[in-house]
């Protein structure tokens, strides 16, 4: 499990018909129109954790809990990022578990086809269908049922956005010290991973 993680965040599109009024509000950047698990649209991931409820519970928190997203974010004490380009094995580590843990958008979109093509539904309708296959996904974890191979979906259906630029000095700060925190995380993880090989190799060496 990844220390203090409690969620993840991501911005996965549901593809949809283009509504008859205000539709070009929902057109992304690859140029179809799609229901953002967070926000209509193209815009930005970053900018849409900036402004959500979420962002505004977790930042005084951030001691307690964290969440887990993509590059697409931006990295601060309360939301972790991979590595853009790790060099280290912790920090190869530290990527693994992070991809593994959010793997669930994915397996939510392989588990539910729905999500995965135009969805015929009433626009009022699907963001409650999305949160349906959100609750069943999780039941259905619960009770263990097994998860699905993630080979075929992409868990931003192939929209990278890469991370706003912002030259504010409170945004560099909050950068600085998620980055600091990283470090430490990734650090436990690969500490936890020694740990694990050591164990598996003494009661090995007992039987």
């Amino acid at each position: 499990m990844f220390p203090a993680a409690v969620g993840v965040v991501d911005c996965t599109h549901v593809r949809i018909q283009k509504p008859s009024q205000f539709g070009d509000e929902c057109i992304n950047r690859k140029r179809f129109a799609s229901i953002n698990v967070q926000w209509p649209g193209s815009t930005h991931d970053s900018r849409i954790w900036k402004r959500s409820n979420i962002c505004a519970v977790m930042r005084p928190n951030a001691e307690q809990a964290l969440l887990l997203a993509d590059e697409g974010y931006g990295i601060e004490r309360c939301l972790m990022t991979p590595y853009r380009i790790p060099n280290t094995p912790q920090e190869i580590r530290y990527n693994n578990l992070l991809k593994k843990e959010r793997a669930c958008i994915g397996q939510v979109k392989q588990r539910f086809s729905i999500l995965q093509y135009k969805t015929q539904v009433k626009l009022t309708n699907i963001l409650k269908l999305i949160v349906c296959c959100i609750i069943l996904h999780n039941i259905a974890k619960t009770l263990g049922d097994p998860d699905f191979e993630l080979e075929e979906v992409q868990l931003n259906n192939e929209i990278n956005n890469p991370v706003e630029q912002n030259a504010d000095d409170d945004f560099n700060n909050i950068k600085r010290i998620g980055m600091r925190r990283r470090e430490e995380i990734a650090h436990l993880i690969f500490q936890q991973g020694n740990l694990k090989v050591i164990l598996g190799r003494h009661f090995a060496e007992r039987n």
